[in-house]
């Protein structure tokens, strides 16, 4: 267990890894508002105006419920993923968990997907959807989206120490995630034959979860939520042991 001075720092590396993003930007962190609304707009306007989609209602909010747990996942992982050679200095003149460091470039993504989930519930409010009792499960969703991307990203951390491509391959991940994610199209569409492949994507699942609770006004589904937890706290474990693993030669590639 960390001491209070490994908590104070994880809590610095996560303010100065805010700072960092936005410094000597002039809109400053209305950026977190400013990328899931214009990517809204513009998916709304392909699949209503050029690709008319009638079956969906209130398009604009079916994407951005898509959008918001998709673009913390595929930020935070990158962030993550490059934390170990981006923080280089530190890792070599502070004996602390090495851990801390991908961990810290998550969490601070945290920020952003706060801003972006206060976007997304009064987006909620403003289409006609009241808050109900199941809102309460969001923060565990969010929360379970957070220990997968952190697990993920402990593993890819190391790995990026050791194979600097690793970046790249994980790049590239996000992007075809994109498209093998129900963002801009409804899960009832997909193939029942790969209806559980989805039910595992962590990603899919906090999507189906929020529009479930968001746009239906209903509880998740109880064997939906069992997998994305079951899921998360599995690759969250990985993590740990990956990189608790590969840390021991961190010095001879850094």
């Amino acid at each position: 267990m960390w001491n209070g001075d490994y908590r104070f720092l994880l809590a610095e590396l996560i303010q100065k890894d805010f700072r960092i993003r936005y410094r000597n930007m002039s809109l400053g962190v209305f950026w977190s508002l400013l990328n899931p609304l214009v990517m809204m707009s513009v998916l709304t306007f392909v699949f209503t105006k050029i690709f008319p989609n009638t079956s969906i209602p209130n398009f604009a909010l079916f994407v951005l419920c898509g959008m918001v747990p998709y673009n913390f996942f595929s930020v935070a992982w990158v962030t993550g993923t490059t934390s170990m050679v981006d923080n280089v200095n530190l890792i070599k003149r502070v004996p602390v968990p090495r851990e801390i460091v991908p961990l810290a470039a998550v969490l601070s993504n945290c920020l952003h997907l706060l801003i972006q989930i206060g976007l997304l519930l009064t987006m909620t409010m403003f289409f006609g959807h009241p808050p109900n009792i199941y809102w309460f499960w969001l923060p565990v969703v969010w929360a379970l989206e957070v220990a997968f991307v952190c697990g993920l990203s402990l593993i890819t951390a190391a790995i990026n120490v050791h194979i600097r491509d690793t970046r790249y391959v994980v790049e590239s991940a996000n992007t075809i995630l994109f498209w093998l994610v129900p963002i801009f199209y409804s899960f009832s569409v997909i193939p029942q034959q790969y209806h559980q492949v989805y039910s595992l994507n962590p990603v899919a699942a906090i999507i189906l979860i929020s529009r479930t609770i968001l746009l239906e006004g209903q509880a998740p589904l109880p064997m939906t939520l069992i997998k994305f937890a079951a899921s998360s706290f599995a690759m969250l474990g990985v993590g740990f042991l990956v990189f608790r693993r590969a840390k021991q030669q961190f010095y001879d590639y850094v």
